[in-house]
């Protein structure tokens, strides 16, 4: 910033003027996660930027995983991490050290670093509250306790939002039995998403967004109808783990979000630049 003259700065605040008036009041579910949750420096900028976006009277939901802690505890304690199609297997030992990672040390090192950075936030998990009713996973593999959100109860969410705190989600879930569940951080913000009725979900990921070359980062789609979707899944352009994904960000938009975007966590402030600028930075899924 520096660099930037006076007149600059003023222009980007005026440009970022109606984008603050039309989000204030509003709710954004952020899924935070890879190289900008990895990454000190990325870490403390976004949380620097959720809590602008809250202080500006926007409703920021965080949801977050937290894979590589997890194999971290794993390989700590001598357990072997198991994956099947790119998915973690996670047995009932697995599980409870899901539940103390990512509703334990996770969660709580980022209500430090929110709270470090001015924002107001409580750390919570899909148990609290029964927040998540959650069944087994129902793909194709069998993944032991993995879970699946069938359903949200909003009111933890909207009881901590009213009295002006970020909710911080770990995504761990339990179901009737008491039996504890590891559940996919972008579905579980999808559905909170759409339990919410948000008007934004945005996935933080290691990529600029949707690409119709998948190698080629030049080749970013910068906006596009979910009803375009599977002609790309079909044709490859979407392809890997990209595809569930954005099967995510069409069922958000087919539920009631009303934009989805997914934008480079890799790069400094992303948030605001997708949210706050003409330009944007990432793909934006919508709907006719």
């Amino acid at each position: 910033m520096d660099n930037i003259s006076n007149i600059d700065k003023a222009f980007i605040l005026n440009q970022a003027l109606p984008y603050i008036q039309k989000y204030t009041g509003k709710t954004v579910v952020i899924k935070y996660g890879g190289s900008a949750m990895e990454n000190p420096e990325l870490k403390k900028k976004v949380m620097s930027d959720v809590a602008l976006l809250s202080t500006v009277g926007i409703n920021v939901i965080v949801v977050h995983g937290g894979g590589k802690d997890i194999t971290a505890m794993l390989n700590k304690i001598g357990k072997e991490s198991k994956f099947i199609n790119g998915l973690r297997y996670t047995d009932s030992e697995t599980a409870e050290i899901v539940k103390m990672v990512l509703a334990g040390k996770v969660n709580k090192e980022l209500v430090a670093s929110l709270e470090n950075c001015g924002g107001k936030c409580l750390g919570i998990c899909g148990i609290d509250g029964k927040m998540f009713k959650v069944s087994k996973y129902k793909g194709n593999d069998d993944l032991g306790f993995v879970g699946d959100v069938d359903d949200v109860d909003t009111d933890l969410l909207n009881t901590i939002i009213s009295n002006k705190y970020i909710p911080i989600v770990a995504t761990v879930g339990c179901d009737d039995e008491g039996n504890v569940y590891n559940i996919n951080a972008d579905t579980a913000a999808a559905k909170i998403a759409e339990s919410l009725k948000a008007e934004t979900l945005i996935y933080m990921t290691d990529t600029p967004g949707l690409l119709k070359d998948k190698d080629d980062e030049n080749t970013l789609i910068s906006q596009i109808n979910i009803k375009d979707i599977d002609n790309l899944i079909k044709d490859g352009t979407i392809s890997g783990g990209m595809i569930p994904k954005v099967k995510h960000c069409i069922d958000a938009v087919d539920n009631g979000v009303s934009k989805v975007f997914i934008i480079d966590g890799r790069l400094c402030h992303s948030l605001l630049i997708e949210m706050f600028t003409d330009e944007g930075i990432g793909t934006m899924f919508y709907k006719d």
